[in-house]
């Protein structure tokens, strides 16, 4: 007689545009309540595997040593792993007494990490994945706006490590489209030229291309610029 396996169970992760899921959390920083802890602040919460491993490691110190970068664009950090907060505290503790890394030496992680022991937020926010690993969170990143929207959302493999910069670039790139009303090009870096947002209507299209703007310029009736510099 054919048994049947346990049903997975599955939780609807949240998506782009969505108001992130609320939660209430333990951290190496004290207790959070998210989003009201964090109004009028971007936040990009992360999960990590676990604690005491080596891509973890090299992430968590590039945040560190970024965290005032961040600060600077109105953005809070906030790590995850279904780790204790007494794991954390000492692999914290291993990371600012022992490690150097890329000249990196003494670094003192100062944002939260949420102690998931029970995996609520993570399997709130659909960080586990079981056909990578049932026991640990994957590499995921969640940009949520001050609204407490989500913007963009990330998943890495668990053999590899995020890259920060580009973390910086969207959380700029997206403040930049909310302000001015723009769009960024592919491979955009602050300071390169912006895309004017495509009209809605032939009328618009033209008065585009025959704008005489010095600071705008079009490659076609759909792909006009503002130049930044």
């Amino acid at each position: 007689m054919e048994q049947n396996t346990p049903m997975q169970e599955v939780t609807r992760m949240p998506l782009i545009g969505e108001v992130a899921p609320s939660f209430k959390a333990k951290t190496t920083q004290g207790d959070i309540n998210f989003p009201a802890d964090y109004k009028g602040k971007w936040v990009i919460l992360f999960s990590h595997p676990a604690d005491f491993t080596p891509v973890c490691t090299t992430e968590f110190m590039t945040f560190a040593s970024m965290q005032e970068d961040f600060k600077k664009l109105n953005t809070e950090l906030i790590g995850l792993s279904i780790d204790s907060i007494y794991a954390h505290i000492a692999w914290l503790r291993t990371i600012k007494e022992k490690i150097e890394y890329k000249g990196m030496k003494d670094v003192e992680v100062l944002f939260p990490v949420i102690e998931d022991l029970k995996m609520e937020v993570a399997k709130a926010f659909g960080m586990l994945q079981p056909s990578a690993s049932t026991t640990q969170a994957v590499r995921a990143v969640f940009i949520m706006d001050p609204e407490a929207k989500v913007r963009a959302i990330l998943y890495y493999p668990l053999s590899m490590g995020r890259n920060m910069d580009e973390i910086k670039r969207m959380i700029i790139a997206l403040q930049k489209a909310d302000a001015e009303q723009i769009a960024t090009p592919a491979n955009w870096q602050p300071g390169d030229d912006v895309i004017i947002p495509t009209p809605g209507s032939c009328g618009g299209a033209k008065e585009r291309m025959e704008s005489q703007d010095e600071n705008k310029y079009c490659l076609d009736w759909f792909l006009c610029f503002r130049k930044e510099k």
